[in-house]
């Protein structure tokens, strides 16, 4: 009998909260779906935007959906896999961001009644990982190269794919705009695919068609003292100064202590600061420099010298801008003013200072290596400003790629659905639960081109059908065709210019398995009291303190005065 007593063995901490088997499993998933249905209707060119209202006060307008994931406060541990796939594909192609959170959710929600069925997870991801492998091989094979192309085609070919990408955005309506815009600004930098080289500068009011492009570099007018009004505004070919010192007067530190023996010094210790301001500025003029932009400060005695002689001068320049100056123009950035030779001096041929909207800008244009480019955006409201300036960033990554990778699939869900159609096929040809499971994944790729639906408006069911029979045609005409948002049916996705890189689709695709892959391999989840104990703490102590001022006042069984 005493034998069959077991002592009880704890592992655990009191307290501590561990889920595990197939429940769990299953609160995961529904997790997953959950975060995926808020952000499921902003897909496409007819998806709606969310409207986000953070504890500061903050409002954001957005359709991106790596943006929204970002603002939404998400806790539970397996949905937050989803917040870190939409970053990566933000970080690695910039666009696609909803695409892949979909796809994550839609492969998770496949799987489920797998899950509740009995099956083992370890079977699904394995099958999960064989389809996607099959999915990435067949996007390559359909893909379609627009290297070797003219430099005018080319720049046609990439303003589609930028117009694709910006379609689903808040600045849709003028994507032809923009479109040629972004890829004026990525051809203008070159071999250099920096993002810090494209500016992008915001300034409220007018229209979105108010927006232009610089092919150098411009940045608002920086903080200036009296004298400054006195200088030239335009300048032709100047030499331009770039420096990382302070122009003005330095006052001495707290514990500095000069000692005189004779009053008469005074003068001459007042007269030695003067002299080393003026020496320095004797200098920057001697360089021949028309215009001289500082990180530091250049103070009013500066302005005003530099004025006096037609010198052109701003200081407290940012890094970024001041960088991008440097490689448009050619300077080098210079931490002294001694021995300035004519190499460190950079040149462009038009500099001037514009009033746009209600600020001053100085324009650097015609620059000699022409590596920079700054994108002025324009709008009424500053969160539709906010929304353009993401909807570019977007843009501008798409071209990158295209450009770097020159391969494009067909957009609209045409690439989802063949995809779709060839793992159907291919599941046939494997005996067992495989097959099931690789059906499984490819009804789910179908959810592309069915939110699109669903987001237009359209009948989701009659237009899959129609994209199914076309894509099943044995002479592969159909292979192209995708969504017409347009009309409600279906068309030529590749004919009417609905491209998006390939690299967007393969590594959507990548991202979205592992996710789903990830998320059902996990079975238990362990929180620790202690992280509990500790927030619950913070809270406690955060009511106390406002409670001290909120509630103080009469307690009870105190006189009335």
């Amino acid at each position: 009998m005493a034998a069959m007593i077991q002592p009880q063995i704890i592992l655990l901490k009191e307290g501590t909260d561990t889920s595990q088997g197939k429940a769990q499993l299953i609160s995961n998933i529904n997790a997953c779906t959950a975060v995926v249905d808020a952000i499921r209707t902003t897909l496409g060119p007819r998806g709606m935007d969310k409207l986000i209202h953070d504890d500061k006060g903050n409002t954001t307008i957005s359709n991106d959906g790596a943006t929204i994931m970002k603002l939404l406060d998400i806790v539970h541990p397996a949905a937050k896999i989803l917040v870190d796939i939409a970053r990566s594909q933000d970080s690695e192609v910039g666009d696609g961001t909803t695409t892949v959170v979909l796809l994550a959710g839609e492969f998770l929600k496949e799987a489920k009644p797998f899950i509740e069925d009995g099956v083992h997870p370890q079977n699904l991801t394995r099958s999960y990982r064989t389809a996607c492998s099959l999915a990435v091989n067949k996007i390559k094979e359909l893909s379609v190269s627009i290297e070797g192309k003219s430099l005018d085609e080319k720049r046609r070919l990439l303003g589609k794919c930028a117009a694709t990408s910006l379609s689903s955005k808040l600045i849709g309506g003028e994507k032809e705009f923009f479109a040629s815009m972004v890829v004026d600004a990525v051809m203008a930098i070159g071999d250099d695919d920096r993002l810090s080289k494209i500016g992008i500068k915001k300034v409220p009011g007018g229209t979105m068609r108010d927006s232009f492009l610089v092919k150098g570099v411009a940045f608002k007018k920086t903080f200036s003292y009296a004298g400054f009004e006195q200088q030239p505004k335009k300048f032709l070919n100047p030499k331009i100064l770039l420096l990382n010192i302070e122009l003005e007067l330095k006052s001495e530190k707290e514990n500095a202590e000069v000692r005189l023996s004779d009053p008469s010094q005074y003068q001459s210790i007042v007269d030695a600061e003067w002299n080393i301001i003026y020496d320095k500025l004797d200098k920057c003029v001697q360089s021949g420099a028309k215009i001289v932009l500082s990180r530091l400060a250049i103070g009013d005695l500066a302005t005003q010298y530099f004025a006096d002689r037609d010198i052109f001068c701003a200081g407290r320049v940012t890094e970024d801008d001041l960088q991008r100056v440097a490689a448009a123009t050619g300077a080098t950035v210079q931490t002294t003013v001694n021995n300035i030779v004519n190499e460190v001096l950079g040149s462009c041929e038009v500099f001037e200072e514009r009033q746009v909207g209600n600020e001053r800008f100085n324009i650097f244009s015609g620059c000699p290596s022409g590596q920079t480019a700054t994108i002025v955006l324009r709008g009424g409201a500053d969160q539709f400003i906010e929304e353009a300036e993401r909807s570019l960033h977007d843009a501008i990554m798409i071209v990158r790629r295209a450009l770097k990778n020159s391969i494009v699939v067909a957009g609209g869900g045409a690439i989802d659905m063949e995809i779709s159609k060839y793992l159907r096929q291919h599941a046939r040809t494997i005996a067992g639960k495989s097959q099931l499971f690789i059906n499984s994944y490819a009804k789910a790729l179908e959810v592309i081109p069915r939110q699109l639906c669903d987001n237009a408006g359209f009948d989701a069911t009659d237009v899959l059908n129609k994209l199914r029979q076309k894509h099943a045609l044995s002479s592969g005409d159909g292979a192209l065709y995708g969504v017409d948002i347009n009309t409600g049916g279906i068309a030529d996705s590749f004919a009417n210019f609905v491209w998006e890189p390939s690299v967007v689709k393969m590594n959507a695709i990548n991202a979205a398995t592992e996710a789903a892959c990830l998320i059902l391999s996990v079975d238990e989840t362990v929180k620790n009291p202690k992280s509990e104990s500790a927030q619950g703490e913070a809270a406690a102590n955060a009511m106390a303190g406002r409670g001290g001022t909120a509630f103080r006042g009469r307690g009870r069984g105190m006189r009335r005065r």
